[in-house]
């Protein structure tokens, strides 16, 4: 085989469905390679590296089976890091194929080769954005580095790898043995556990608390550790507070669930945290905005709670809050020990009726405060009121993917995700497009199920590359483009933060300062995709079913108003501005006397 086949083969072994990308003169060799295996892995042609990337990312964070990018020597490459980096900061894997020129021109500044500091560079670009990366330079080097690839890939915690190849290399031909995957990765898991001490500890300490909480991330929607995080949470009546990625690993409608922490989350999962006296924290970063900047007092306040933090990378353990008990380990594994040794080890909880009264309280005081007047012809329409309807209208496995921006906040705040892996957020690195994009990649994954973008206006306009893409292969993805004429989280830290001095936030006309936006349903109906605009609270829940029953392409433009703001009931602070205070709730620090 050549090159070529050898990399198409290796990837059909490894069950890859996809690969995503954008073709190129430095990787025809390999599109010459797919064309003979279309019984076994389809190849979809974007029309942009970064929305084949954020495809990949999306694909992975809801089938969790990796794909693979595809895209050519210097830009077609250089347009790809951004989504690379938005799946390393969430923990998704891909493979990022990438081209580069042939090993006998290295070093001579041929098309497209990166050369000043060091020959054929590329992989450089992608050092701090990738678990690893690899550049053989021979045929016989491609199938060390495709089995190490998916490996490095897919074990411990899950991001994404590069494969930077030459282009001589996809047409080269050598006699290599091809491995097989699972011959070489058989019997090795990434599911390891706890030391049996610790765990011991673990559940004491739980056991004992009489205000004791969990906080869950993307470790255990990874791990599928839901089942587990509900018997727990049950068996010792403890409540769960959620960053994004673990939307819905205990349903969100349960007595236990008390929604997003942070900033722009619920005033009782604040509460909660700041209150506690032992916090188990299951696949979490203890990133800023979950953590109200970690300023004492709004969000958390540790110590004087004891933190359990379990995770199985362990960079993670004690980078932001000191811990009282540290577990390297998978979540599910180490969920699964502690129920182990509950049954083995009976014994009572210490009494929470007054934990579980006062977290009651605090439930209905929110209910009150966010609780919206009946009236439904409001236009602009409230943001709130979006997020609500389209809740009413999703099914429980359906499937939504925001974008960065302003309307994210607004979903974390109020959308309670019945399941995981439902809510798919760009959380760590946060860019503009993937939820543009990856709702194809969603919709790939999980064809059965409705798949809706929640975007805004700004993050749109960065990517409608998409809708000729969902066109083009029948992929009938729903895109809800939250029309507030602005980039509308920048503009609202200009008027908090700014002292209201906005410049280049909103979308106006200069000449006379009129709001300006296209017309996006008249730009889908161009691109060959239905579409709705919406301008009254009324309309809303008609119109998304209108979207999610058409089966097709669809964009639905919502005009929000631009001057409501989600409501904080924690902080968050860009030093060195002074950080704002909640409108709902207040700082608790805790009583040292």
């Amino acid at each position: 085989m050549n090159g070529g086949e050898l990399i198409v083969e290796y990837l059909v072994r490894e069950k890859v469905p996809y690969v995503f990308g954008l073709c190129g003169h430095g990787n025809v060799g390999l599109l010459d390679a797919l064309y003979d295996r279309t019984d076994a892995i389809k190849t979809i042609s974007t029309r942009h590296e970064q929305t084949a990337g954020h495809m990949a990312d999306a694909y992975f964070r809801v089938a969790h089976r990796p794909v693979v990018t595809l895209t050519s020597c210097g830009p077609g490459s250089c347009n790809i890091p951004i989504a690379v980096a938005c799946a390393f900061m969430d923990s998704s894997a891909f493979l990022a194929l990438t081209a580069n020129v042939p090993t006998s021109q290295f070093n001579r500044a041929p098309f497209q080769e990166t050369y000043r500091h060091f020959q054929a560079e590329f992989p450089a670009v992608l050092r701090p954005y990738v678990k690893r990366s690899w550049q053989p330079t021979r045929v016989d080097m491609l199938p060390t580095a495709l089995r190490q690839a998916f490996a490095t890939m897919l074990s411990g915690r899950p991001g994404p790898v590069n494969l930077d190849v030459p282009f001589n290399l996809f047409k080269e031909e050598a006699a290599v043995d091809l491995p097989e995957p699972q011959a070489w990765r058989s019997g090795i898991s990434s599911r390891s556990g706890g030391d049996s001490e610790d765990i011991r500890r673990a559940l004491d300490l739980l056991r004992g608390a009489s205000r004791p909480l969990i906080f869950v991330g993307h470790g255990v929607a990874l791990s599928a550790a839901g089942a587990e995080l509900t018997h727990l949470a049950r068996r010792l009546g403890i409540p769960v507070v959620f960053s994004p990625n673990g939307f819905g690993t205990l349903d969100m409608t349960d007595a236990l669930a008390l929604g997003f922490i942070g900033r722009n989350g619920t005033f009782p999962a604040n509460e909660a945290a700041r209150t506690c006296d032992v916090l188990l924290a299951l696949g979490v970063r203890f990133d800023d905005r979950s953590s109200s900047s970690w300023i004492p007092g709004y969000s958390f306040n540790i110590p004087p709670t004891r933190l359990i933090h379990v995770d199985i990378d362990p960079q993670e353990i004690g980078r932001n809050y000191p811990v009282h008990l540290g577990i390297i380990g998978d979540a599910r594994t180490v969920l699964r020990q502690l129920l182990a040794l509950a049954e083995a080890t009976p014994g009572e909880p210490a009494r929470r009726d007054a934990w579980l009264e006062d977290i009651g309280k605090w439930k209905r005081q929110w209910e009150d405060f966010v609780r919206l007047p009946a009236a439904e012809d409001d236009a602009p329409i409230h943001p709130q009121r979006v997020v609500t309807a389209l809740r009413r209208v999703m099914p429980d496995d359906g499937i939504i993917v925001p974008d960065s921006g302003v309307h994210h906040n607004w979903v974390v705040q109020f959308w309670k995700a019945r399941r995981p892996q439902t809510v798919l957020n760009t959380w760590g690195f946060s860019a503009m497009g993937f939820g543009v994009a990856g709702v194809l990649g969603a919709k790939l994954a999980a064809p059965d199920r409705p798949c809706v973008a929640v975007c805004g206006d700004g993050g749109f306009m960065m990517r409608p590359d998409v809708l000729c893409t969902a066109v083009e292969y029948g992929i009938p993805a729903v895109w809800l483009v939250w029309n507030n004429f602005a980039y509308g989280a920048i503009r609202d830290i200009q008027v908090g933060l700014l002292h209201k001095r906005e410049i280049a936030t909103s979308f106006t006309r200069e000449a006379t300062g009129q709001l300006y936006n296209p017309d996006f349903v008249a730009l889908a109906r161009a691109c060959g995709v239905d579409g709705i605009r919406v301008d009254r609270a009324a309309d809303l829940e008609g119109a998304f079913e209108h979207a999610i029953r058409a089966q097709a392409p669809f964009v639905l433009e919502v005009r929000v108003d631009r001057d409501i703001k989600p409501p904080a009931v924690g902080t968050w602070q860009l030093p060195p501005l002074p950080h704002a205070e909640p409108v709902f709730g207040a700082r608790r620090l805790p009583d040292r006397a």
